[in-house]
């Protein structure tokens, strides 16, 4: 399977080049939230998508009618397609699917129309209220923009969702149940309950006075994640096809692993022992030794215990070739997207093989002794790159790895 198309839209801008730009020049997209009053909230930052006008993707009627989250996930995939030019014709549609990570749905749907219900009862609420909350909203949608009849449904395991739902798309390819995907994820939860519930639970950095520096995995200062917002969608499609086809292609898919932690509603099992699994099991899916992997897009939150089990996860899996992997989290820069993470940074990887450079993982100031790998520290770095690997642990101990190997067919 090979990815023939990137859609992003994320707190650094719209489309792959605009991205990739803000990523090289380690450009930050978290500040100070603008969508409601925070002046009660412990939490005042966010990484929020700027200058989105959903008008350019959707039509003026139905913008009132989708959530935002179903609004980012379709200018992606609007923007993947037009990157790919997959040809649905009535020859192809029934061979083509969408599934799509969403970790939380339309929160932002819920608090309005609890609003409405408040102010003023049952006949308050919209006719539109449960088409707008509900995750396979969002595949739902995108299928019925492109006219694709394959399955279609979305995968829910919290920040896991995006990189399963990758997961299960190459799967779907691989046991011929489709030709081509589109896949991804998609979030919109900076509202006032998706932030202060967050907030409540105390995960979230609390650096309101110098957003741009809150973001900083793996830093011994680190005092938890930014919620982020936006949506990552990529077109696979078998590699034969895409070659007939004469398309571009990124990088190719080449393995999937899945575990469960089955230990705490949040907190990963001790060591990383469930993520270690799921890095052991896309290995062995793709048929690759731990020697061959040279740069992880790192889970990497910024929350003191993630990033410390996500490296003793690493050592144990890579052992003495730990030391030698490139390993970074992009979160630094976009925030945490939660179910929309792993279609961001899985494209992330993608143009990381095809560019030859590793993204920096930014504001790396003081090194933790939990956390002793090279996280390429606030500077891109350019290197021969021929696999990455990409890796997504979710709140119920959900685990979701995919490798991707640099494209170098013909």
């Amino acid at each position: 399977m090979v990815v023939t198309g990137i859609g992003l839209v994320t707190p650094l801008g719209l489309g792959t080049a605009q991205n990739w730009d803000s990523l090289m020049r380690g450009t930050s997209g978290v500040g100070p939230i603008t969508r409601f009053d925070t002046a009660n909230f412990p939490v005042r930052i966010a990484a929020e998508v700027h200058d989105f006008d959903p008008g350019q993707f959707i039509e003026r009627k139905e913008v009132k009618r989708t959530d935002r989250f179903v609004q980012y996930a379709l200018a992606a995939a609007q923007l993947a397609m037009d990157e790919s030019q997959l040809p649905v014709t009535d020859g192809t549609r029934d061979r083509i699917g969408v599934i799509l990570g969403i970790g939380m749905g339309g929160i932002e749907t819920i608090e309005e129309q609890l609003h409405s219900y408040f102010e003023g009862g049952p006949r308050k609420i919209s006719p539109f209220f449960i088409p707008r909350l509900i995750a396979n909203m969002a595949p739902g949608q995108v299928a019925m923009r492109f006219g694709v009849r394959g399955t279609n449904f979305a995968a829910v395991s919290a920040c896991a969702s995006a990189t399963h739902a990758i997961g299960e798309a190459m799967r779907a390819i691989r046991l011929g149940y489709a030709d081509s995907m589109i896949t991804g994820g998609a979030e919109a939860c900076v509202t006032p309950t998706g932030v202060g519930g967050f907030a409540a639970m105390r995960a979230l950095s609390t650096r309101n006075e110098e957003p741009q520096r809150a973001s900083r995995p793996f830093d011994k200062g680190r005092d938890g994640f930014v919620v982020g917002e936006g949506a990552g969608v990529l077109i696979l499609e078998e590699a034969d096809a895409a070659v007939r086809r004469g398309v571009k292609i990124y990088a190719e898919v080449v393995g999937y692993g899945s575990t469960s932690d089955a230990y705490h509603m949040t907190s990963p099992s001790p060591e990383g022992e469930g993520a270690a699994r799921c890095m052991r099991e896309v290995l062995a899916d793709a048929g690759l030794q731990p020697t061959d992997v040279d740069y992880v897009n790192a889970h990497g939150t910024s929350t003191p215990a993630n990033d410390a089990t996500e490296t003793q996860a690493l050592k144990h899996v890579f052992g003495e070739h730990a030391a030698r992997l490139l390993v970074s989290s992009t979160k630094s820069q976009t925030g945490h997207l939660l179910g929309g993470a792993g279609g961001v940074e899985a494209a992330y990887s993608a143009l990381a093989l095809q560019h030859g450079v590793a993204p920096a993982t930014m504001n790396y100031e003081e090194p933790d002794p939990e956390c002793d790998l090279d996280y390429v520290p606030n500077q891109a770095r350019r290197a021969d790159l021929e696999v990455a690997l990409s890796n997504s642990f979710g709140f119920g101990g959900a685990n979701a790895c995919i490798l991707l190997r640099r494209w170098a067919g013909s």
